[in-house]
C-alpha cells in the first residue's frame, strides 16, 4: 500500500511563497509520476503540476511561471514551490501519484492565500 504525506501549506499574504513537500512510503521502486492537484471550494479538483520519473513536467495554465515542481527519485519525494501566489491559489492541495496504473492521493494540505 503506498502512502503519500504532504505538508507544508498554511497561510500566506498574497504575494508570499511557499513550498509544499510530499513522500511516499510502502513502495519499492520508482514511482512513474508524482504531483500535485488542488480543489478550492465549490470547484473542481484541477492540475497543479506533474512531474515523471524521467524529469518531465507538466503545469497548469494558471500556475505556470509561478509554480515549480521538482522530485527526488530516489526518496520518492516530490516538491512544489510557489512563488507570487494570489488568493485565487487558495485551495486544498493533494499530493499524488501514479505507479504502474496504481493511484496514490495524499490526505491534502491546506493553502491559504489572503489579500
Amino acid at each position: 500500500q503506498v502512502q503519500l504525506v504532504g505538508s507544508g501549506g498554511g497561510l500566506v499574504q498574497a504575494g508570499g511563497s511557499l513550498r509544499l513537500s510530499c513522500a511516499a512510503s510502502g513502495v519499492i521502486g520508482r514511482i512513474n509520476a508524482m504531483g500535485w492537484y488542488r480543489q478550492a471550494p465549490g470547484k473542481e479538483r484541477e492540475l497543479v503540476a506533474t512531474c515523471t520519473s524521467d524529469g518531465s513536467t507538466n503545469y497548469g495554465d494558471s500556475v505556470k511561471g509561478r509554480f515549480t515542481i521538482s522530485r527526488v527519485n530516489a526518496k520518492n519525494t516530490v516538491y512544489l514551490q510557489m512563488n507570487s501566489l494570489k488568493p485565487e491559489d487558495t485551495a486544498v492541495y493533494f499530493c499524488y501519484g501514479n505507479r504502474w496504473g496504481e493511484e496514490s492521493w495524499g490526505q491534502g494540505t491546506q493553502v491559504t492565500v489572503s489579500s
